[in-house]
C-alpha cells in the first residue's frame, strides 16, 4: 500500500511538470495560445513576434528547471546532515550571504563575469552557512560550540539575524550606486529571467557534481538518521558524511544563487511534502525533491507572471509569500526543547 502511494506521488509529481513546461513557455505579459506554441516550437512562423519571446521563456524555462532541482536537493541534504526540519538555505542565510559577496563583487572590484559571479557566491555561501551554524551551537558561558545546542529555534534565530545582516548590507552597497541599482535588483529578491546560455552552461558543472555527491550519500545519510552512534557503528564516516553534505548544499546553492539571486524556501517546502508522501528514505527523497523542486519553482515563476501583468512578480517574493506559513508551521511542530 505505501510503494503505490509513493508511486502515486511521483507519476502525480511528473506530469504536473510535464505540464507546467508548456505552461511557463506560454504564459507571460504577451500569452502564446498552445497550438501556436507547437507550431512555432516545430519551425513554422505563425507569429513574428513569437520567436524571439520563446527563446527568452526557454531558457528562463530550463533555468528555473535547474534552480529548483538544486534548491529541492540542497534542502533535502542540509536537513538530513544537520537532522533539523528548518535547514533551508534561505533560513540558514546561506542565500542571502552569496548574493551579498557577488553585490560586494559586483561594486566593488568589478566582478562581470559569470565564473566570477560563481566563486564569489560558494564563498559567501560558505561562509556564511559555518557562520550561522557557529552562532546557533555556541554554548554561553562555556565559550565553546556543540553541535546538539543548534536546536530548529536556534538555527532559525541566527539565520534570520545573519540574513537580515546581510540584506542590509546589500542595500547599504546597493543604494548609492543609482546607475547600477537595476542590475543589482534581482540580487534582493531572486528571479530567474535574466538567464543566459552560457551563464547556464557555466554553473552545470558544479550542479552535476553538487547532485551526484547528494546522491551517492544517501545511504551515509540514512544511517545518519538513526544517530551519530549507530551510524560510526554502522561504519559510516559521521565527520566525511557531514562535510561532503555541506559541500554538496554549498555548491547547489552558490551556483544558483549566482545566477538567479536568492530564492527562499523552496529547500525548506519541498522536503517535506516528499517525506510526507513518500517517508524517510533518502535514497527516495533526494530525487524527488529534486523533480518537485522543480516543478514548484516553474509553477511560482508562472504565478508570478501572471499576478504582476502587465509586468510581472519575481519568483523570490512568490516563493516567500508561500513558504513563510510553511516555516512557521514547522517551527510551531518541532521538538526544540530549551532555548
Amino acid at each position: 500500500m505505501k510503494q503505490k502511494k509513493v508511486r502515486l506521488f511521483i507519476l502525480i509529481s511528473f506530469a504536473l511538470l510535464v505540464i507546467s513546461i508548456p505552461l511557463s513557455l506560454s504564459a507571460g505579459a504577451r500569452d502564446i495560445p498552445l497550438s501556436d506554441l507547437m507550431a512555432t516550437l516545430s519551425g513554422e512562423t505563425v507569429n513574428s513576434l513569437y520567436a524571439p519571446i520563446l527563446t527568452k521563456r526557454v531558457i528562463r524555462t530550463v533555468l528555473g528547471l535547474i534552480a529548483g532541482c538544486a534548491l529541492g536537493t540542497a534542502g533535502c541534504v542540509m536537513q538530513s546532515i544537520t537532522r533539523n526540519p528548518i535547514a533551508d538555505p534561505s533560513i540558514l542565510g546561506v542565500n542571502s550571504g552569496a548574493a551579498l559577496f557577488v553585490v560586494s563583487g559586483i561594486a566593488f572590484f568589478g566582478a562581470k563575469t559569470a565564473s566570477q559571479y560563481i566563486a564569489l557566491a560558494l564563498a559567501g555561501a560558505g561562509i556564511i552557512s559555518m557562520l550561522v551554524f557557529g552562532i546557533a551551537s555556541f554554548v554561553p558561558g562555556k565559550g565553546a560550540v556543540s553541535y546538539n545546542n543548534a536546536n530548529p529555534i536556534r538555527l532559525a534565530l541566527a539565520g534570520a539575524a545573519v540574513s537580515t545582516a546581510c540584506s542590509s548590507l546589500i542595500s547599504a552597497v546597493m543604494l548609492p550606486r543609482t546607475n547600477v541599482t537595476q542590475e543589482f535588483r534581482f540580487w534582493q529578491v531572486g528571479s530567474i529571467s535574466g538567464g543566459t546560455w552560457n551563464n547556464i552552461l557555466t554553473v552545470l558543472p558544479l550542479l552535476v557534481v553538487g547532485i551526484l555527491l547528494a546522491i551517492l550519500l544517501t545511504p551515509s545519510l540514512n544511517a545518519l538518521a538513526l544517530g551519530d552512534d549507530i551510524a560510526t557503528g554502522l561504519g559510516v564516516n559521521v565527520t566525511r558524511t557531514r562535510a561532503l553534505g555541506a559541500l554538496s548544499g554549498v555548491l547547489l546553492c552558490g551556483a544558483i544563487t549566482a545566477l538567479t539571486g536568492p530564492i527562499g524556501f523552496v529547500g525548506l517546502m519541498v522536503p517535506h511534502l516528499v517525506r510526507i508522501f513518500c517517508g524517510a528514505d533518502l535514497r527516495v527523497q533526494i530525487p524527488v525533491s529534486a523533480m518537485d523542486g522543480a516543478l514548484l519553482l516553474i509553477l511560482a515563476d508562472v504565478l508570478g507572471r501572471y499576478i504582476g501583468r502587465p509586468g510581472e512578480l519575481e519568483v523570490g517574493i512568490v516563493t516567500a509569500f508561500l513558504g513563510a506559513p510553511v516555516f512557521i508551521l514547522v517551527v510551531r511542530k518541532a521538538k526544540v526543547g530549551k532555548l
